[in-house]
């Protein structure tokens, strides 16, 4: 009874409203003031009230997801077709991932490479994303995404012989461990500076949305940290602006290095500013890999019919530290990293979908992480037996001609080296 009295009161309410509104017609003083204003920045209503508008004036954007933590769909409908082998591979590829972080990040600790970054709790984003492109998509990342590259094809030699700078090192030695690059997979190498990628990838979009018959998309990974720098405004405009087919994926994992995504921004963190600035937009669960597939392959279709950037912000949480320069129990809780170790872990909310489609069982699982972890020790143990790239490499494939100060310095260094040959492990480097 108190329902239907309800129901019969917002009828009523409604109908006085439509009343008073068609009622006002004859009265052009009032049609002024409900009708949109015309200005060239802006087609809205005009009001006449003030009203401040802040982030508790809308609901925050909702977060989507497939999977809940103990590997369940939620809704049968929204679980992506995918096939056996690709499932296989998405948690084979999470697994070598973590395998690979812990042993070169204790390989950092030991002195045998200058520097790390892991990738815990992120891997749902890694593995989700790539799966849902095209190998030929171009990627443009940060510096948290080796899952991406194992996934479409680079191998653990390949990341580890970076790492270490060694003479099979495809940078030669120049960048810092962990920025890794793969032409043959449509990978731009990694740059340390913040955001820089961001306005890159939306230019390369824009390039191939001028290629006749275009099937290619941009994909930009970059931190809610990243998202504080000019560069993300510049690069979120032009891709609005401009009519890209790129789709900006945001890892936020809460942290920017010791700084909380509290203290980074205030309002509904990053995908908020998608709408204001022209950008289709979906907040999802980074932690659920099948959520990051979904999305990332109806953001393909999205961007590719109709040039149109999309922004996805992915929540999840950087359970490790941010690099091996940082120490987050300094300004983080132990109890908080293990709420989100045990309870939000994307690799075991995946082992147990997987499980529960009879793809995966315990003893498998047993059997693939030691396997992945005999990979890396043994990767890492060949690479350090490979010798360092030439010195002249730090000089050389900078400049397409080598300027005459350049030129110089390496024919001082030359002749330093044959006069005091004793004092440098020229044997460690490889020969011209």
């Amino acid at each position: 009874m108190a329902l239907k009295c309800g129901v019969d009161f917002v009828r009523l309410h409604a109908f006085k409203q439509v009343f008073r509104l068609l009622s006002t017609h004859t009265q052009p003083n009032v049609v002024q003031h409900i009708k949109n204003a015309d200005f060239p920045g802006a087609r809205a209503p005009y009001a006449t009230e003030i009203k401040f508008l802040n982030e508790n004036s809308y609901d925050p954007i909702p977060i989507y997801r497939v999977l809940d933590n103990s590997g369940e769909v939620i809704d049968n409908k929204e679980e992506p077709n995918i096939d056996k082998d690709t499932l296989l591979n998405m948690y084979k590829t999470m697994i070598q991932l973590s395998q690979m972080d812990k042993i070169l990040y204790e390989s950092q600790r030991q002195g045998r490479i200058s520097f790390y970054m892991t990738n815990y709790g992120e891997e749902g984003i890694h593995v989700g994303s790539a799966a849902a492109l095209s190998p030929k998509d171009l990627v443009f990342a940060q510096y948290r995404e080796a899952g991406v590259f194992l996934f479409r094809g680079s191998t653990v030699t390949e990341l580890v012989n970076q790492c270490y700078g060694n003479n099979e090192d495809p940078g030669k030695g120049k960048q810092m461990p962990v920025h890794y690059g793969s032409k043959q997979h449509n990978i731009v190498t990694i740059s340390s500076p913040l955001a820089t990628q961001m306005p890159q990838a939306v230019g390369a979009a824009y390039a191939l949305k001028r290629v006749p018959n275009n099937d290619r998309c941009v994909i930009c990974y970059f931190g809610e940290g990243a998202a504080s720098e000019g560069d993300a405004h510049a690069a979120f405009n032009f891709a609005a602006t401009l009519d890209c087919p790129v789709i900006m994926l945001c890892r936020n994992n809460g942290y920017a290095i010791s700084t909380p995504s509290g203290e980074q921004y205030r309002g509904d963190g990053i995908a908020a500013r998608g709408p204001a600035l022209g950008l289709n937009t979906i907040r999802v669960d980074g932690t659920d890999p099948l959520a990051v597939y979904n999305a990332v392959a109806r953001a393909r279709d999205l961007v590719l019919d109709t040039n149109k950037p999309v922004l996805i912000e992915a929540m999840s949480y950087r359970v490790g530290h941010h690099s091996t320069s940082d120490d987050s129990s300094a300004y983080r809780p132990l109890e908080e990293i293990d709420k989100w170790t045990k309870d939000e872990s994307p690799i075991q909310k995946f082992r147990l979908y997987l499980e529960g489609k009879g793809l995966w069982d315990e003893e498998t699982d047993k059997a693939w992480i030691k396997e992945c972890r005999n990979t890396v020790v043994r990767t890492m143990q060949e690479a350090e037996k490979k010798k360092l790239p030439h010195w002249k490499e730090m000089l050389e494939d900078v400049y397409y001609d080598m300027p005459p100060r350049i030129q110089k310095q390496m024919q001082k260094m030359e002749e330093h080296l044959k006069k005091y040959p004793e004092h440098y492990p020229l044997n460690r480097y490889q020969s011209e």
